[in-house]
Parts: C-alpha cells; sequence; structure tokens
C-alpha cells in the first residue's frame, strides 16, 4: 500500500481546505475561523495547517497550534499526522476535534506527549438552527467595553473550573485578559448583572459563516439551582442566531447533565462526539 505523505499547507491551496472545512463545519468550526482570518501563511496564522491527502483530492487537515485539532481525519490520516507529529516536541495545551480521530492521535503519541492531565473523551456536539420556544432572560445583554473589569473574575472563574488550572498562571493572565477583551469588543461576550456582579456569563467564541460556538458558559455558585440557566441561554441563542450566524453549536462534557437539560430545552440537537486531551 502507498503512502500519503503529510504535508504543510500554504495559501495556494487556501480553497480546497475551505472546501473540505465546509464539510464539518461544528467540529472544524475554530480552524475555519482561524483561516478565514490569517490564511494559511505560518508567519500570520499563528499555527500550521497539515494537509493529507493528494494535491488534487485533500482529504484531512490538522490545525497544529495552541492547539491540535484533526478534521475530516480518517484513521490512515490520524496515523500519518502522528507518524509526523511524534517527532516533534509538544507545544500545543490541547488535543480537540472529533473523538474517534482525537483518541486514536492519543493513543499513538502519548508515550512521546504524555502524560495528559485529563482525557475527556466523550463530549456531545450539539448544534441548533431554531429561535428557542422557551422564554429569554431580557437582563442578559453583550458586555460593553467598560464591563471588562467586572467580566474578567467570572472568566477567570469559569476557565479554571471548566479546565482545571487558572489561566493567570502562565503570565499573570494578561493574554487571557486580552482574549476576554477582544471578545467584548467584537460583540460576542454575554453576561446578567446583578448588584454590578456576573451571575451569568457566555461567549461566542468562534464565528463563522456558518455557525457561531458558544463556549465558556458560567453560573455564578450562589446562583446555581435557581433555574437561570435555561432563560439565559436562550437569550444568547436567540441574540447569535438574530445577529451573527445561521446555527449556534457547543460542545459539553458528557457527565454534566444540568448543563446537558439546559441545551435541550434551548432546542440543541446532538451532530456527533468531540474529546479532548489536556495537558
Amino acid at each position: 500500500m502507498l503512502t500519503v505523505p503529510v504535508r504543510q499547507l500554504g495559501e495556494s491551496e487556501r480553497r480546497a481546505v475551505e472546501r473540505l472545512l465546509d464539510l464539518d463545519p461544528f467540529a472544524g468550526a475554530q480552524v475555519a475561523e482561524r483561516v478565514a482570518a490569517r490564511g494559511l501563511a505560518w508567519w500570520r496564522a499563528e499555527g500550521r495547517v497539515l494537509g493529507y491527502g493528494t494535491r488534487r483530492n485533500l482529504e484531512s487537515v490538522c490545525w497544529l497550534g495552541g492547539n491540535l485539532t484533526p478534521v475530516l481525519a480518517s484513521e490512515p490520516a490520524v496515523a500519518a499526522f502522528a507518524d509526523l507529529l511524534v517527532g516533534e516536541e509538544r507545544l500545543c495545551s490541547s488535543i480537540v476535534g472529533r473523538a474517534d480521530a482525537v483518541l486514536g492521535l492519543w493513543d499513538r503519541l502519548s508515550a512521546a506527549w504524555g502524560p495528559a492531565r485529563d482525557v475527556r473523551p466523550n463530549q456531545p456536539l450539539l448544534v441548533t438552527d431554531a429561535l428557542p420556544t422557551v422564554p429569554a432572560d431580557p437582563e442578559v445583554r453583550r458586555v460593553r467595553g467598560g464591563e471588562v473589569d467586572r467580566l474578567f473574575p467570572a472568566a477567570v472563574a469559569m476557565y479554571t473550573e471548566e479546565v482545571g488550572v487558572s489561566p493567570l498562571a502562565e503570565d499573570g493572565g494578561r493574554g487571557y485578559r486580552r482574549r476576554v477583551t477582544d471578545l467584548v469588543r467584537a460583540g460576542r461576550a454575554y453576561a446578567r448583572f446583578v448588584d454590578g456582579e456576573v451571575v451569568f456569563k457566555a461567549e461566542l467564541a468562534v464565528v463563522t459563516r456558518r455557525t457561531a460556538q458558544v463556549q465558556g458558559v458560567w453560573v455564578a455558585p450562589e446562583w446555581r439551582g435557581r433555574g437561570i440557566a435555561t432563560a439565559a441561554m436562550a437569550a444568547v441563542v436567540r441574540d447569535a442566531l438574530l445577529r451573527a450566524a445561521p446555527t449556534v453549536s457547543l460542545y459539553v462534557n458528557d457527565f454534566n447533565l444540568p448543563a446537558r437539560r439546559v441545551y435541550e430545552r434551548c432546542g440543541f440537537r446532538p451532530v456527533g462526539t468531540l474529546a479532548t486531551v489536556l495537558f
């Protein structure tokens, strides 16, 4: 059997990459956003896009930057990507994508790149294209530019709770604060404030022409169990569908049953399973 080599893709193959990403618009949303914004030139893209397949028939791609994200990676593609990557120093903070590809990569890379801090093998990928039928919380709105200082502590709390490490650890939080500020400036951060404190927050972390992907959903601990999350998420989904993209997508840990019930009430349906390896 002839092996198909993996190669780094350049700007001349951008259309082929975009066509491929359109075949998996939800699992590949983060890669699609980066390619749309920065192209494939490595000095602009803050990462590399690796391709598997011939120049006439690109079969799958793999983004390598802060995250490692395979898209439409068949078993032979996973093996080929892993053969290339196993000899490189791990620089990414996570591997995330369709579960079969991520877990296949991790099987082949774990001896060289491990140990992982956490492996989350079953994260339902959910999508909706309909306005929620449940009432939206009118108090949930886009965060204003002058409210970053109020939002930031909630964002840190969410990140620490979800990822298991503080975003303040590496550089005192400067990079993470820039990310939060950028989302606010882009009109992609939502919150409900009570007496100046954030009690609910969420962001459109990724926006493409096909989907707006929600991340960072968080309810302040003292407000949990009061039933505010469904109406708050309905407000986010409604605004995103009317303003940002034709669909809203997200992925959630399989064990987070309260969140999964909220998303179901807001009209989300499953379209696959992702997995994440955290370092």
